[in-house]
């Protein structure tokens, strides 16, 4: 058999459904050897949104997304998916072509080392050079990554490899055990928590990936300590939670950092320091760092103890092994929680139009069920979701807190819906995201999802223009003007929507949740509150008293 055909079944013993891609000339042997086969092939109109497909195919399955480009300009077009994944911990493969390695007529003509150019935003990345390795090959990539810390991986198959003949032989997949701490470092932990007075615990995008919820819930119920989350942790434990004290959507000053400050023990689940921190650590402060790896040390982050190993055992064996002391006081804490609440709350009624981004996430939250499912771009308004939203499962809100790319907010609902048909998929994109990648309107519409877009629209880089403003610099270089989105929409053969009140946005909402089709919803987006309430109203907090 062909080495193509070699390498399509090396995927399909790793159970891959999809790969999402751009072939080009270079990749043709393998896309005939693809057709036919139990692998869809998903045509995207630009690679990274192939990417970004992929990374939140690993997201939210554990499994190995797939992407595909050609050589050249179609590979460095993945350049950002594969940061997006390898920080984000999300499991993804990229495989990219390349001319012919023992002959070619062409000379230089877009070559680029793809390995190399690889190398530093993945776990792995290596040309084949003879078809016989490519199942081992295959089956080395797939394994690291998957494994704790999960990323992207890469390979590349050159034209001339493709066509070699090879013979048929695959891998065993084989599967990863991970061990459980032993009984001295379980000790340590429970003394450093007999010790503490005032404990928290902080739930991180690890525990999200390993779906440790119910031993989470087991550890929260038995010793009553208060919990927060990052961004990317929300929904390991549903935040309706008595004891849920909120996300740590900026790294200080915020209402829930009163409770951090006071917290003699932070006992860390799941984070690493990939992820934008969720507070400043303070020295006095003890924190417990609970994960597969062990920590890293930086200014801001410097924790007395690891616990390493599968984190859902270690937890488990540190709950049965608990005794709760008498002397722990919450009551601070229980104050937080009611502050916080009314302060994140306070807008969520508002009817000023255009809207408010608190009144969005309140709009949006009414309008999904539990297990339905938003897909954030980055902007302002993910501090105001990360803030604000409650989840209430694990991976209902899709957020990147790791490379905070642009673009990936339509991609990321596109694998979301496509995974979970029966479920509510809402893309929230601000208006400079949603064009970095909006052409990937026409792949949604061609697939037939069910799927709803929301642009919220300022006209300007909202984000940094918060920034600026916040560092007390002029207004300057970051408005600009918009296509009619409307129009844009119908274009693709999606319906668009541009409602004019509050009112009509949650009608609006409500009738395109539970329509055919791909709606993009315009609409008019307020964010001047954000300077008074992200910088000065939180320096000023009753909490602290």
């Amino acid at each position: 058999m062909k080495a193509s055909d070699l390498f399509v079944k090396a995927l399909e013993n790793e159970g891959v459904e999809y790969i999402f891609g751009i072939p080009g000339e270079e990749n043709l042997d393998f896309l005939n050897s693809l057709n036919g086969s139990s692998i869809q092939l998903i045509l995207t109109r630009h690679e990274q949104g192939a990417g970004f497909m992929a990374a939140t195919y690993g997201r939210l399955t554990g499994k190995t997304g797939v992407c595909l480009s050609t050589l050249g300009p179609g590979a460095t077009n993945l350049v950002t998916p594969a940061a997006y994944a390898n920080l984000g911990g999300m499991p993804m493969m990229m495989i990219t072509g390349q001319k012919p390695i023992k002959k070619s007529k062409q000379g230089r003509f877009q070559i680029v080392d793809i390995v190399q150019m690889m190398k530093p935003l993945t776990q792995y990345s290596k040309q084949i050079v003879h078809g016989d390795n490519i199942p081992s090959m295959v089956r080395e990539s797939f394994k690291i990554s998957q494994q704790e810390r999960p990323g992207a991986v890469h390979l590349e198959l050159p034209e001339d490899i493709a066509v070699e003949e090879v013979e048929e032989h695959l891998c065993h997949v084989g599967s990863n055990r991970y061990p459980i701490a032993d009984e001295e470092s379980l000790g340590m932990a429970l003394e450093m928590m007999y010790t503490a007075k005032m404990p928290l615990i902080l739930i991180g995008a690890g525990a999200n990936r390993l779906r440790i919820s119910s031993s989470l819930e087991g550890l929260i119920e038995k010793s009553g300590i208060p919990f927060f989350v990052t961004q990317m942790g929300k929904g390991v434990v549903d935040e309706r939670h008595p004891l849920y004290l909120g996300t740590a959507a900026l790294s200080n000053n915020d209402y829930l950092h009163c409770a951090i400050d006071r917290a003699d023990l932070i006992i860390n689940i799941g984070h690493d320091i990939i992820e934008k921190p969720p507070f400043f650590m303070k020295e006095g402060q003890k924190v417990i760092h609970l994960n597969f790896l062990p920590s890293e040390v930086d200014d801001t982050y410097f924790p007395q103890l690891d616990i390493l190993g599968d984190i859902s055992s270690n937890i488990r064996l540190l709950t049965e092994a608990l005794e709760v002391p008498k002397h722990w006081n919450f009551e601070y804490f229980k104050r937080v929680i009611v502050e916080t609440q009314e302060h994140t709350q306070k807008y969520f009624n508002d009817g000023r139009f255009p809207v408010l981004p608190q009144r969005v996430v309140k709009i949006v939250r009414d309008a999904m069920a539990e297990e339905d499912i938003v897909t954030l771009d980055n902007g302002v308004y993910k501090i105001w979701f990360a803030r604000n939203y409650n989840c209430y499962s694990p991976n209902t809100l899709l957020l990147d807190n790791a490379l905070a790319s642009m673009g990936a907010g339509v991609a990321s609902a596109m694998t979301a819906k496509l995974l979970n048909p029966n479920k509510k998929v809402i893309a929230v994109c601000g208006d400079g995201g949603f064009m970095m990648n909006s052409q990937e309107l026409e792949t949604a519409v061609r697939l037939g999802l069910d799927l709803v877009v929301i642009i919220l629209n300022d006209n300007a880089y909202g984000m940094i223009k918060w920034k600026q403003q916040g560092m007390g610099f002029e207004n300057f270089g970051l408005d600009y003007n918009n296509p009619d989105f409307i129009t844009y929409a119908h274009s693709y053969g999606a319906f668009g929507h541009r409602p004019s009140s509050c009112k009509e946005f949650v009608e609006v909402l409500d009738k395109a949740l539970h329509s055919k089709g791909v709606h993009l919803i315009d609409v008019a987006i307020d964010y001047s509150l954000n300077h008074s309430i992200l910088n000065e109203l939180l320096k000023n907090k009753s909490c602290l008293v």
